[in-house]
This record gives structure tokens, sequence and C-alpha cells, in this order.
């Protein structure tokens, strides 16, 4: 493939990445906070899961994925979930960011967007399923999402990036969520009660902090390790 193709092949991708993470499920979910009073999240639940593999398989638009690379994706969204019941006590502290950014740093942005909303819809099946899965769906979703960008970069391999963006996604997540509540009070989005909702969630949004960084410094090594060796060994994720 000459250079030039590259390029415009690459774009497409990020073209597509975008517009399905930033504009489409966020659209899914607005409709189905304003237009179906948010009694078919389930619905809308599915839908968001159907396109969140869409940027996932605009990666491979010149083969088929292999097995193994979906495998792999799916593996990392068990090891989320199994992490999110291990601590099911401790409310907040959870391993399930930590997860999905380690599977976006290894495997690309678009397969920790993937993780993250695969993680959210199926936990919840314990968890219990609601209005909010969707905002989780893509909460999670964009943090992997970002991890996975940042990676490109070679900037996930400082420690101290790590710290940062664990703290940074502890606190978009949180506001991410404080969206949905705000909207299921009854459907009205206000800037007063957004702000009195980011007051009240600052315990748990510490959590949310401390909870990602520990899990990231924790994981992020030996995790990855496995991860990249993986993918060197069966030539994964390969655009």
């Amino acid at each position: 493939m000459s250079t030039k193709l590259k390029i415009r092949t690459s774009m497409k991708n990020i073209t597509i990445s975008i517009t399905t993470v930033l504009l489409i499920i966020p659209i899914v979910i607005l409709v189905g906070v304003k237009l179906l009073n948010d009694r078919k999240y389930n619905l809308i639940s599915f839908i968001i899961a159907f396109l969140a593999c869409i940027p996932f398989l605009a990666r491979f638009e010149n083969r088929r994925p292999q097995p193994r690379e979906i495998l792999c994706i799916s593996v990392m969204s068990a090891l989320s979930v199994a992490g999110r019941l291990i601590f099911v006590m401790l409310p907040g502290f959870k391993p399930v960011t930590a997860i999905t950014a380690i599977t976006g740093i290894a495997f690309g942005p678009e397969a920790g967007f993937l993780t993250g909303a695969l993680s959210a819809i199926v936990s919840n099946i314990y968890y219990g399923q609601g209005p909010w899965t969707p905002f989780q769906m893509l909460s999670w979703g964009i943090l992997g999402f970002i991890a996975g960008v940042l990676a490109k970069f070679n900037l996930m391999e400082n420690k101290v990036v790590l710290t940062l963006y664990g703290i940074f996604s502890g606190i978009l997540f949180s506001l991410m969520m404080d969206i949905w509540f705000v909207l299921s009070i009854d459907g009205l989005f206000t800037w007063k009660r957004y702000y009195i909702a980011i007051i009240g969630a600052i315990p748990f949004t510490i959590v949310y902090c401390v909870s990602n960084v520990v899990f990231l410094l924790l994981l992020s090594k030996p995790i990855g390790e496995k991860l990249e060796r993986i993918k060197l060994k069966y030539g994964l994720m390969q655009d």
C-alpha cells in the first residue's frame, strides 16, 4: 500500500471513529432521553454496543479481523467485568477504567472504546440495567479511546502521565455521569443542577481518581507487557 493510500485510509478511519464516538452515539443517547423518556434503555444500550463495533471494524478495511483479535477484546472486557464484580463492596473503587485504558494503549483507541462499552453493558447484567447504562458505556468507552490516542504519541509509558490520566479519567467519568443524573430528574438539563450534582459528587470523584491511579500503576505493566507479547507473536491489530 502506498504512503498516500495509507494516509488516506488512516484519515478515513479516524473520521469514522470520531464521528461515531463523539457524534452518533451521543445523539442516540439524547434520543433515548428526550424522545423515549429513558424507557427503552435496553434498546439504546444494544444500539450503542453495535455502534461501538464500527470504529473497531473500520480499522480492518482491507482484511477481516482475526478471531484472535476479537477474542483479545472479549478477554479484556471479561477481566474488566470480573474486576468490577470483585470490588462490588467498594463503591467507585473499580479497575474498569484501568483495564479499558490498558486495552486502548495496547490495541488502539477503537479497541479501548469497544472494551469500555462492553464492560458497562455486560457488568450491568449483575449490577442492574437502567437508563444509566448508555451513559456508562459512552463514558468508559471514551476513556479507553482517549488512552489509545495518547498511546499513539507514546505518552502512556511514563508513570507520571499514567497518574495524571488516572486523575483526569476519574474527573471526566464523574462529570459525564453527572449529566445523566441531571437529565434523570425530569429530562431537562440546567447548569445550576449540574453544578450542584458536581459538588455533591466530589467524594465519589475522589474515589474514582484514586482507584484509577492505583489500578493503572499496578496493572499497566504486567498486563500491558503480556498484551504486547501476544500482539507481536500473532501479528494482532495490524492496520
